[in-house]
């Protein structure tokens, strides 16, 4: 990968880092009211999906796979919420989101609905372990 790459402060605020994929940082949003992935292409100033060339595109899609994978089998969720805004953070970062029919925002999106709800410490370190075991290991790729 290139040098210069930073994950945006927001991001980096709000989230913990789970680890690499080929292409992503993989990080997990601090809102325990949705058990919520954000991968960042470790690539610098890009801010679009058409900045990344084909094969990178592609390899983004298999990252995005492997988290909704991972995401479905941890939480058992109803419905999985895949987006890139770039509204706010304009770096490009893809939100991986599983939802359930009795989660805050049902069946909205869960922008700005409540505030973010702490994980207990323990519970974060759990499942950013899961996490990192499901989405990171080789075998989970499929």
């Amino acid at each position: 990968m290139p040098t210069g790459f930073d994950v945006h402060p927001q991001l980096a605020r709000d989230s913990v880092e789970i680890g690499d994929l080929p292409l992503s940082r993989l990080l997990l949003m601090r809102d325990a009211n949705y058990p919520w992935l954000i991968l960042v292409p470790r690539k610098a100033g890009v801010t679009e999906l058409i900045d990344l060339e084909g094969a990178e595109q592609q390899q983004l899609m298999t990252e995005i796979d492997r988290c909704c994978r991972a995401l479905r089998a941890l939480t058992r969720c109803h419905k999985l919420n895949v987006a890139a805004l770039g509204n706010a953070v304009a770096q490009l970062h893809v939100h991986v989101i599983a939802r359930f029919r009795d989660d805050p925002a049902w069946p909205k999106p869960v922008w700005g609905v409540v505030p973010p709800r702490a994980y207990a410490a323990d519970g974060l370190e759990q499942f950013r372990s899961e996490l990192r075991a499901a989405v990171l290991s080789a075998g989970s790729a499929g």
